[in-house]
């Protein structure tokens, strides 16, 4: 059990100190004036029915003043907001995205995409998708089959010819007045997830695969997205970049989106491709970044303090 709100307890124990040093400290001359001299105390002290009512008495008090300071103790973190982490009994919910701004006949594609061919088929509660530089190819699925044939058919497109699965995996269409940037690839695979704008109930990362530039680094042409754009897409999403950068060109502005968003940036080695995705893999957001009130323990106990303070407020009293 976590708090969402710490200064509330904070606040509250300073005042409870507060107010039991006043009271030690401050001393109160009204009951002072009141009290009247009594004869034979001694006499009065020693007698055995006497030292029972006392006895009696102080338990009881005792029991009210620490009934007390536990109601209080409790009211303070029923303010206080108690959060849990969001669970789910069949395990995690991932939405995963698989972003490719790698070509499709590229070594370095069919060994990420024949990674996750071979993952998809041992999922049971994620959603899995693809999306190239410019489509959507494959959306949020729990299809494992399909989504895992996908998959393995673009990864052997270096190693077996097909134009028309080629075709199918990026537009070779150029513009004269727009490039697109690996900006603008990440927004397009943060659209894939439903709902995007805000955060989900699901767990949610996008996995980059692509050098770090798209284009040419005297190329002026505008672009769709900048990269504080994503950084803050992301962000409002609750969604996390991952990265693995190809070799070729600077990796500043995808090493700064990656870490951002609390991603992780790997550089492609193809040696060791298997080990970076597990490790991708095993650093998706956590449970902790989703929590949701948890009140209802500390009302429980709150309800039955008040039980029991009320039956020893009737006991102080006889």
């Amino acid at each position: 059990m976590d708090l969402m709100w710490w200064a509330v307890p904070v606040a509250g124990l300073c005042a409870a100190a507060v107010a039991i040093a006043a009271a030690v400290l401050v001393p109160d001359r009204r009951n002072a004036q009141r009290r009247e001299p009594l004869a034979h105390t001694v006499r009065l002290t020693r007698l055995p029915e006497y030292r029972t009512v006392v006895r009696r008495q102080t338990r009881a008090t005792a029991m009210a003043v620490l009934l007390l300071a536990l109601l209080f103790a409790t009211t303070l973190l029923a303010s206080a907001r108690p959060t849990e982490p969001v669970t789910n009994a069949a395990g995690p919910r991932d939405d995963i995205m698989l972003c490719v701004g790698q070509p499709v006949t590229d070594p370095a594609t069919g060994r990420f995409l024949g990674y996750f061919a071979r993952q998809a088929l041992t999922y049971g509660t994620e959603r899995i998708g693809l999306t190239s530089t410019d489509r959507r190819l494959v959306p949020l699925t729990r299809d494992y089959q399909f989504a895992a044939g996908r998959f393995g058919e673009y990864a052997q497109a270096g190693r077996v010819p097909n134009p028309p699965r080629l075709e199918s995996f990026t537009s070779a269409v150029e513009y004269a007045d727009y490039a697109p940037t690996v900006a603008d690839v990440l927004a397009l695979c943060l659209t894939g997830f439903p709902g995007f704008e805000n955060p989900g109930d699901e767990r949610r990362s996008v996995i980059y695969l692509g050098p770090g530039a798209l284009r040419a680094p005297d190329d002026s042409r505008p672009s769709l997205f900048t990269d504080a754009q994503v950084i803050e897409m992301a962000r409002r999403g609750a969604i996390q970049i991952n990265a693995v950068a190809t070799p070729g060109h600077q990796t500043d502005a995808l090493t700064t989106m990656a870490r951002s968003t609390g991603g992780t940036f790997v550089r492609f080695d193809p040696a060791t491709l298997d080990t970076q995705l597990d490790a991708i893999r095993a650093h998706t957001p956590g449970d902790d970044d989703q929590r949701r009130d948890s009140p209802v323990v500390v009302l429980i106990v709150a309800l039955a303090l008040t039980g029991l303070l009320a039956v020893s407020l009737m006991a102080v009293r006889r």
